[in-house]
C-alpha cells in the first residue's frame, strides 16, 4: 500500500465521519416535537449517547473500501480480521448503550473478537494468548477514559498517530491503514464531543477505539523487525489508559469499594476537584499521553535507547501517586428532610415560646411600675425603667394602701376623712 492510498483512506474517513456526525447532531438537537413533553424528542438522548457509531461507520467504511480495492496487499487477512473484531466489539457497545450488559458477557465477546484477530494474523499459540489478553486489557482501559467530554477522543487521536508512525517506520504500511482512518475519524468527531459535548462516543465508539488501538499495536509488535525494541516501545503508547485503570483500581481497593462499580474517581474527575476545567482536563491528559507516545515512537525508530522509556513511566507513576492524594469519595453531609409532623411541631412551639415571653415581659413591666402614686416631692422613675420605691419628703418609703376595690379618688377621700 502506497502513501497516496493511506492519505486517500484517511480523507475518506474524515469526510464520512464529519457528514454522519453533523447529521446525527442535527437530529439530536432538533427542537420541539408535537405531543412530546419536555420540548425535545426522546430519541435525542439516544442519538447523543450512541453518537460514536458515526465515527465507527466512517472509519469502518473507509477501511473496508480500501481492503476491497486491494490496498492492504499481503496483510489483507490481518487487517480484515482486525476490522472484523473491532466491528464485533462496536456492535456489542451499541447494544450496551441501549441496554446495560453483564460484565462477563462483555468480556467474553471481547475475548472472542481478540481470538479472531490473532488467528487471522497467524500468530503462534503462545504469542496469540498474550496478544489476546493484551487486547482485552487495553480495550477496557481505553473504554474507561470515556468519562469526560473530549478526553478519550483526544487521547485516542494521539495514540493512533503514534501507531501510524510506528507502522510506517517498521516498513509494513498495510498495518498503517486502520490507524490512519482512526486518526481521521477521531479528528472529525472531536469537535462534536468537545465540551460541551453534543455527541458522545459512548460504549460503541469507546470500545471500538480501544480495540482498534490495542489490536493494531499487537499486530505491529508481531510484525516488527527483530532488531527493534518493539516489546518496550509499543506498550508505552498505552501508558495513560493503563495509568487511569491502575488509579481507579488502587483507589477503590483502598476505599473498600467494588472495582466494577464505576464512580467519579478517574483522572478527569480528580483534576476537576482541583479546579481544572473540563477542556483543560482533556488537554492535560492528551499532553500527558503525548510524552510516552513520542518517546515510544522514537525508541521504536531506534532514535532513542529503550532506557529513555523509564522517564515517562516514572513521571506517570508520580502523577498517579499525586492523583491518589486528591479525595475522590468525599462525604456530602446533608440536613435530614423535615417531615410534616416536625414542621407542625416547630410551628406550634414558636407561638408558645412567644406567649411565654410576652407573659414574662408583662410581669417584668408590672413589677417595675409602682403600685400607688408617690407622695408629693417624690421623684418618679423614668419611663420604661424600674426605679427605686417611692419615698416621702422625710425619706421614708411609702406603703401602698390595701386593695379596697374602690376607685382611687374615693380611697383618697376616705383616707382624708379618717385623718
Amino acid at each position: 500500500m502506497n502513501v497516496l492510498g493511506i492519505i486517500a483512506s484517511g480523507v475518506a474517513a474524515l469526510f464520512i465521519t464529519v457528514a454522519l456526525a453533523k447529521s446525527a447532531r442535527r437530529v439530536a438537537l432538533r427542537p420541539h416535537v408535537p405531543n412530546e413533553p419536555g420540548g425535545r424528542a426522546p430519541r435525542a438522548g439516544v442519538l447523543r449517547r450512541t453518537g460514536g457509531a458515526t465515527a465507527v461507520l466512517g472509519v469502518g467504511t473507509a477501511t473496508g473500501v480500501a481492503l476491497w480495492l486491494g490496498a492492504a496487499d499481503d496483510a489483507a487477512g490481518s487487517v480484515g480480521g482486525l476490522l472484523a473484531g473491532a466491528g464485533i466489539v462496536a456492535v456489542l457497545g451499541l447494544v450496551q448503550d441501549l441496554k446495560p450488559l453483564w460484565t462477563a458477557l462483555r468480556l467474553g465477546a471481547q475475548t472472542a473478537a481478540a481470538i479472531l484477530v490473532v488467528c487471522l494474523a497467524g500468530l503462534s499459540p503462545a504469542a496469540g494468548v498474550l496478544a489476546a489478553l493484551w487486547i482485552v486489557l487495553v480495550t477496557n482501559a481505553f473504554a474507561l477514559l470515556d468519562h469526560a467530554d473530549g478526553l478519550l477522543t483526544a487521547v485516542g487521536l494521539v495514540t493512533a498517530a503514534g501507531l501510524l508512525a510506528c507502522a510506517l517506520v517498521g516498513g509494513d504500511p498495510a498495518l498503517a491503514l486502520l490507524p490512519t482512518t482512526l486518526v481521521a475519524g477521531l479528528a472529525g468527531f472531536l469537535l462534536h464531543t468537545w465540551h460541551p459535548a453534543r455527541l458522545r462516543l459512548g460504549a460503541t465508539g469507546a470500545q471500538f477505539t480501544g480495540f482498534a488501538l490495542a489490536a493494531s499495536g499487537a499486530l505491529i509488535l508481531a510484525a516488527a523487525p527483530s532488531g527493534r525494541a518493539a516489546w518496550a516501545a509499543l506498550p508505552a503508547l498505552t501508558t495513560v489508559a493503563l495509568a487511569d485503570t491502575a488509579l481507579v483500581l488502587i483507589s477503590r481497593r483502598r476505599a473498600a469499594r467494588s472495582p466494577l462499580r464505576d464512580t467519579d474517581d478517574h483522572i478527569a474527575h480528580r483534576l476537576r476537584r482541583v479546579r481544572v476545567t473540563v477542556p483543560g482536563a482533556a488537554v492535560l491528559t492528551a499532553l500527558w499521553a503525548a510524552v510516552p507516545v513520542a518517546t515510544g515512537t522514537l525508541v521504536y525508530a531506534e532514535l532513542l535507547h529503550p532506557a529513555f522509556l523509564l522517564l515517562p513511566l516514572a513521571g506517570t507513576a508520580a502523577a498517579v501517586f499525586a492523583l491518589l492524594r486528591i479525595p475522590a469519595y468525599g462525604s456530602h453531609r446533608t440536613a435530614p428532610p423535615r417531615t410534616g409532623s416536625s414542621r407542625r411541631a416547630s410551628s406550634g412551639a414558636a407561638p408558645s415560646r412567644t406567649a411565654a415571653a410576652r407573659r414574662a415581659q408583662a410581669s417584668g413591666v408590672g413589677a417595675a411600675i409602682p403600685a400607688a402614686a408617690s407622695a408629693p416631692g417624690a421623684k418618679a422613675p423614668a419611663p420604661g425603667q424600674g426605679g427605686p420605691a417611692a419615698r416621702t419628703a422625710a425619706g421614708h418609703p411609702t406603703v401602698p394602701p390595701p386593695p379596697t376595690g374602690r376607685p382611687p379618688a374615693e380611697a383618697a377621700t376616705a383616707a382624708a376623712e379618717r385623718g
